[in-house]
């Protein structure tokens, strides 16, 4: 929480564990990134699932109890590099698996419940590389990251860190 305890920025997040990050690193560093380009350090790798913003520090306890949703364990798998047109380097699922699907969905009506709105553009899961990565070298290909998704989290951004405030295990 920022210094004033006025307001945390916010997200909800696939948090990777080190066997995952270490193979987002590998899949970040097969990249070959322009002069100006700005890779994601490692540790910042992950999945947005919903985007909160600036929130009340004072709503914090609210919210880490009104975001916690059932879901059901499910596999999402990594491995389609794309460049996307504004710049941003991504790793894709090569499928949007339907647990996914419906952990978005069950979090954007907890997120209505709060009086919060979820984002309206259509959710494209990915993992951000780089940001200013226009003439990037993309990937051809590489290893499939299998990642069993258990949990998701509600994440801190402060100043460019990140702190995983909770996590939320399947039901």
């Amino acid at each position: 929480m920022d210094a004033q305890g006025g307001s945390t920025r916010l997200f909800l997040a696939l948090w990777p564990n080190d066997a995952v990050r270490g193979q987002l690193r590998a899949w970040r560093d097969a990249w070959t990134w322009p002069r100006g380009a700005a890779p994601v350090h490692t540790d910042k790798l992950h999945v947005t699932l919903h985007f909160l913003g600036n929130q009340p520090s004072s709503r914090l306890p609210e919210l880490l109890d009104g975001l916690q949703v059932p879901f059901s364990p499910f596999d999402l798998q990594l491995g389609r590099a794309a460049l996307w047109h504004n710049g941003i380097a991504v790793l894709e699922p090569h499928s949007e698996p339907q647990g996914l699907l419906d952990l978005h969905a069950r979090l954007s009506d907890a997120l209505l419940a709060l009086g919060l709105s979820p984002e309206a553009r259509t959710y494209r899961p990915h993992v951000t590389m780089a940001r200013r990565a226009n003439g990037a070298g993309v990937p051809a290909s590489g290893p499939a990251i299998d990642w069993a998704i258990t949990h998701y989290a509600l994440v801190e951004s402060n100043q460019g860190r990140y702190a995983v405030l909770k996590e939320y295990a399947t039901s």
